[in-house]
């Protein structure tokens, strides 16, 4: 990053999305609740979905940080049930906010089990007690190794500063970021210890122009009949009050094109895996031609709790959209299926 900024006095940011979702990839994936053999189990599988913003940034050579980050993580385990037998499970932990000014104690956690039973909810305490500590130290650790990284190249060097204030600022700033990050916990994942000594080594990349974002909402019925409600043309006309195909068939077919809301959503069936997984292309009409997001549906059915959690991965979609988007699949999708058709609880 060149710097042109004469005494270090002008502001002068750098985003750090980029890397941010780099170093959560490699400090959390792995990370677990101990061993593997043990009755309960759970370890992060993956970062599905990283929202919001990363800055740093430097003005009058103090060099500070600014995000606010909301992370959707996906977890797999098992837990052994009463006759002895491993029962698999996935799921997912959404952390809403991590942000510039948290604490330990502020970090907030949300544990969804999909296909959840009685039994399988018995991780639940697992994960509380023994992962969720370890991901309030990562989270804690992330600022300080964000300025460690990414504040050196933001200012111009201090022999070439003249200004007594700046330079104050700039080595007080530099004190407060020298020498190497502190690793964040060890824990009994390979994975994660490896990653743990990375935070040097992760580059910068840039945000891009587009962001993904990550729902899950339930609904109460059966995967079969959720399914059909995103595939059958009557169905979709019912809850979405205003739809166009362009073939007569019954319901949606791969690669078949169609528009909801007027013609303000344009969309396509890419594919299905039946009551198990749909993928649509999805663009709002006054997009860019250069945007098309995907959204990935896939449908976990839980028979003794009578419900089914439609965890949606949706890529693709200009910054600055996600919240339009999400308002608009809430409302338009979600909030309208459950009222047309009794689907569950609308608040």
């Amino acid at each position: 990053m060149v710097v042109n900024n004469p005494n270090n006095w002008h502001w002068v940011d750098k985003n750090c999305f980029g890397w941010a979702k780099e170093y959560f990839q490699e400090k959390l994936v792995g990370v677990d609740t101990g061993s593997a053999k043990d009755s309960k189990y759970a370890k992060i599988k993956s970062v599905s979905s990283i929202e919001g913003d990363c800055e740093v940034t430097q003005r009058k050579g103090k060099v500070t940080s600014l995000f606010d980050l909301k992370l959707a993580l996906l977890i797999d385990g098992h837990v052994n049930s009463k006759d002895g037998s491993s029962l698999p499970f996935e799921g997912s932990i959404n952390v809403p906010e991590v942000a510039f000014d948290s604490e330990e104690s502020s970090y907030q956690f949300e544990i969804s089990i999909f296909k959840e039973t009685s039994e399988l909810n018995e991780v639940k305490p697992i994960i509380r007690s023994e992962l969720l500590p370890k991901l309030r130290l990562i989270f804690l650790q992330f600022g300080k190794d964000l300025l460690a990284t990414n504040a050196n190249d933001i200012q111009v060097p201090e022999s070439q500063v003249k200004s007594n204030y700046t330079r104050s600022n700039q080595q007080t700033s530099r004190t407060e970021v020298k020498g190497p990050a502190s690793k964040p916990e060890k824990t009994a994942s390979p994975s994660a210890a490896a990653a743990g000594s990375n935070a040097s080594k992760i580059i910068q990349k840039g945000s891009g122009n587009s962001t993904s974002i990550y729902l899950e909402p339930t609904f109460n019925v059966p995967s079969s009949e959720l399914y059909e409600t995103f595939l059958n043309k009557q169905r979709i006309l019912a809850w979405s009050r205003s739809a166009q195909f362009f073939n007569s068939t019954p319901k949606l077919e791969a690669n078949e094109k169609f528009e909801l809301f007027g013609g303000n959503v344009v969309s396509e069936l890419v594919s299905c895996e039946k009551d198990k997984k749909l993928v649509f292309r999805w663009k709002l009409k006054d997009w860019s031609a250069s945007f098309n997001s995907t959204i990935e549906m896939t449908f976990h059915e839980s028979q003794e709790f009578h419900e089914t959690k439609l965890q949606v991965k949706w890529t693709g979609i200009p910054v600055g959209e996600e919240d339009r988007v999400r308002g608009n699949f809430e409302d338009y999708y979600v909030r309208s299926i459950k009222l047309t058709f009794g689907f569950g609880a609308v608040l």
